[in-house]
């Protein structure tokens, strides 16, 4: 069984999903970046989700996105669809899309943890070896000067949508919001930290690259590796799957994240044991999600503050 995971309301969270056996089939071609674009303007709309960051690798895809209602399982279920579905189409792809493990979900809490993954994300491209610089990727991504203020703008894919359908309109747009810990104010001073911590994650994989003495893939070459062929680097599988964040050199913040986490998942199983008896007016922890949504639980309005 698998841990249970908090859903709170306003959480920010840096969001994973894999493509199954690691084939390409996200290339970074103009269809391909039209339906994610457009899957994600679409999903994100419906369930009140905001959208920080965006970087759609060949294999796999990175969000970071605040979930301002409580509900991302919902969100991601209904996008990872569209996206899984249309990409079939577009790929003539049989079988799953998606990798059968879960979807990664790390809760970012400190302003540390923000810059630190978003920059990781728009990196992403640079650090596989496939282009020397974040910006130069082709696929849907965004661009560190456009966080907080950028606006992605999609046309409804021809694969799969109905047209007839009015939940599919013709064209739409996703603004790019400042995650909630970030003031207004300080917006600019923000998009510098990120492009800070981005250079030095280029940096580090430009004096990888040399070290191994490899040579950066393009992007031009990138966007033309057949959909059907697997990644061939390294990865550990069953790795260590976080469930929060909070940047490097924070120990505090890591312990009381830790102990929180903790006191959550401790509260929720005394809660299911006693569910599992019969007992029906026992309450659960602020953040349970599956069981009042599909069971009707009652649940805490006290959240635990990391």
């Amino acid at each position: 069984m698998s841990q249970p995971r908090e859903i709170i309301p306003g959480a920010t969270y840096l969001i994973t999903r894999r493509i199954l056996r690691r084939h390409h089939l996200l290339r970074p071609d103009a269809t391909i970046t039209q339906l994610l674009v457009y899957a994600l303007a679409v999903s994100s709309r419906r369930y009140g989700i905001e959208v920080h960051a965006l970087c759609a690798m060949s294999t796999h895809l990175h969000l970071v996105v605040t979930d301002a209602n409580g509900v991302l399982p919902r969100f991601l279920q209904f996008f990872h669809r569209i996206a899984a579905l249309g990409t079939k189409v577009l790929r003539t792809w049989e079988g799953p899309v998606w990798d059968h493990e879960p979807t990664s979900a790390v809760r970012l809490l400190t302003r540390a943890a923000l810059v630190e993954k978003i920059a990781y994300v728009l990196a992403n491209p640079v650090a596989a070896g496939l282009v020397q610089h974040a910006h130069e990727w082709p696929g849907a991504k965004v661009d560190v000067g456009e966080l907080g203020r950028g606006v992605l703008h999609a046309v409804r894919p021809s694969a799969y949508l109905d047209p007839e359908n009015p939940q599919w309109p013709k064209e739409v747009t996703l603004p790019l919001a400042l995650p909630p810990a970030i003031e207004q104010d300080s917006a600019e001073a923000f998009r510098r930290e990120v492009t800070t911590e981005l250079e030095r994650l280029e940096a580090q994989a430009h004096a990888e690259a040399q070290r191994q003495g490899l040579r950066f893939l393009g992007a031009e070459r990138a966007s033309k590796v057949s959909p059907c062929k697997r990644a061939t680097s390294f990865e550990a599988l069953r790795d260590r799957n976080p469930t929060f964040a909070v940047g490097r050199d924070q120990g505090d913040a890591w312990r009381i994240a830790g102990a929180a986490v903790r006191a959550f998942r401790a509260s929720y199983r005394v809660a299911l044991e006693r569910w599992r008896a019969g007992i029906r007016s026992v309450v659960f922890p602020a953040g349970t999600w599956w069981m009042r949504t599909f069971h009707g639980a009652s649940v805490t309005d006290v959240v635990l503050v990391v």
